[in-house]
């Protein structure tokens, strides 16, 4: 057996090549994976609720197998569960008080089909209080820490699901993404996360039914690992109102495929003109100019979506309201942050909501006018690099002050308006070696593009492992 350390820190696709070659199998990789847990968990806090059966699940994976079963797309891949999605069984508390005991009966729909491919679910990862929030904490496990640098924050609010891809507590991560949940922790763990088209991975169960806005996602180690987990959860299901085709679709042959000569690339430098700091955008900008060599044509452009700002604001509390309505009688019990974003939803204008959703039209316009000229827009994930674990939010950006406790996340919501699939993927290191990632829009439906170019961005700029973890 190889060096178990050196396994799990490889890429879910090279893991799933080695099991598929009987160079190791899926029980060394879970032992592996739980003694990363040991090593790091007590640091960064990642996955809050370990599986009792994870060990047992890939023992019995390995006795399908030798019956003659064939291997599913994610035989023996280790992954976590972000503590808002439920799995059978083991506690999910939302990061709540109010569900700290909690424990469901059903899996939810993506867990059901990350298990139908073989994935062994290792644990739950560390969410804000129902994935509220752009740093992840709550009153059942605390903060999770920065692998790069304990001192500081994941993002949020899959941060547990990215502290743990990044220390190789699991190989697949999955998540959810309403203003950037996917993308941020991505940007400030140095992996990769894609916020999928509204859809594409039916959520289930919901207590909003007809959420536009939410999507539940995969964050891995690589752009290629994600391909390899969307494969496996995507697709409609009768269990879900909205959905998006997936009949033919090949998200990993894409991502091997790689991008066209020619592909025609726009870079922003803040499309919510909330400023940015300059050596985050030097890296940006390096990472999407240097793909000239690979044939694409770049162009910088002036696109000022700040617009959208108001707007965002406006739906995400009536989402707040529609996710919470049958908990409203609770609500002196919620967190301070929870509870802040639902008053404020309850205190939301109809004429307000009209407006917004008048702006999200005007949003898919842009986007339908920007697609005859370019195939995508990238622009910095985050305006800052990781911030003090301790500080719930930054609250100024290059000495420009934010209004809110929301307003540092703007380049990462105003792009969920869209209904776009939106990817996060690491553009290099600070010189404090903190990662920096960089958002790929792509066009209705292209995930696989999407994919393809992160790969490319990802090749061309490595930044290697977490100091933690070195």
């Amino acid at each position: 057996m190889k060096n178990a350390e050196e396994i799990v820190r490889r890429s879910a696709a090279e893991i799933r090549e080695l099991i598929g070659r009987k160079e190791i199998s899926p029980s060394e990789v879970i032992e592996a994976s739980l003694a990363q847990i040991e090593r790091y968990n007590g640091t960064v806090n990642a996955v809050v609720t370990i599986s009792e059966k994870a060990l047992d699940d890939a023992k019995d994976l390995e006795k399908k197998v030798s019956k003659a079963s064939k291997m599913g797309l994610l035989h023996g891949l280790p992954a976590g569960i972000k503590d808002v999605t439920p799995v059978a069984g083991l506690r999910t508390t939302y990061g709540s008080p109010l569900y700290a005991n909690h424990i469901p009966k059903e899996d939810a729909l993506v867990v059901q089909r990350l298990k139908a491919a073989g994935a062994i679910i290792l644990g739950k990862t560390n969410t804000p209080e129902f994935a509220t929030g752009g740093n992840t904490f709550n009153e059942v496990f605390g903060r999770t820490r920065n692998p790069w640098n304990p001192e500081l924050s994941v993002g949020g609010s899959t941060g547990g699901g990215a502290a743990g891809l990044a220390t190789g507590m699991i190989a697949l991560a999955e998540g959810t993404d309403l203003g950037g949940s996917l993308r941020i922790p991505a940007s400030f763990c140095g992996v990769v996360g894609l916020r999928p088209s509204p859809g594409l991975v039916p959520t289930w169960p919901s207590d909003y039914p007809w959420d536009t806005m939410q999507v539940t996602g995969p964050m891995a180690r690589a752009a290629e690992d994600v391909a390899l987990m969307l494969q496996a959860i995507s697709g409609p299901s009768p269990l879900s109102p909205l959905s998006q085709p997936t009949k033919g679709r090949d998200f990993l042959a894409a991502v091997r495929k790689g991008i066209s000569k020619g592909l025609r690339i726009a870079y922003c430098r803040d499309i919510a003109g909330i400023g940015i700091d300059e050596e985050v955008e030097a890296i940006c900008r390096n990472a999407v100019f240097e793909l000239r060599q690979a044939g694409a044509v770049v162009e910088e452009i002036e696109l000022d979506l700040s617009w959208a700002w108001k707007p965002f604001l406006a739906i995400r509390g009536f989402w707040m309201v529609a996710q919470q309505y049958h908990r409203l009688d609770r609500l002196a019990e919620f967190g301070d942050n929870l509870k802040g974003n639902v008053q404020a939803g309850l205190a939301m204008r109809m004429e307000e909501l009209g407006a917004a959703e008048q702006a999200r039209g005007k949003l898919w316009q842009t986007f339908y006018e920007f697609f005859h000229k370019f195939d995508h827009l990238l622009t910095p994930c985050m305006a800052i690099s990781p911030f003090p674990v301790e500080q719930n939010f930054p609250d100024n950006i290059a000495g420009q002050k934010m209004k809110t406790y929301i307003d540092w996340v703007a380049p990462t919501f105003i792009l969920s308006l869209a209904g776009l699939p939106v990817g996060c993927v690491p553009a290099g290191l600070t010189k404090w070696k903190l990662p920096v990632g960089l958002q790929i829009v792509g066009r209705p439906q292209g995930e696989e593009a999407v994919l393809a170019l992160a790969k490319q961005i990802q090749l061309a700029n490595p930044i290697g492992l977490p100091a933690l973890a070195e």
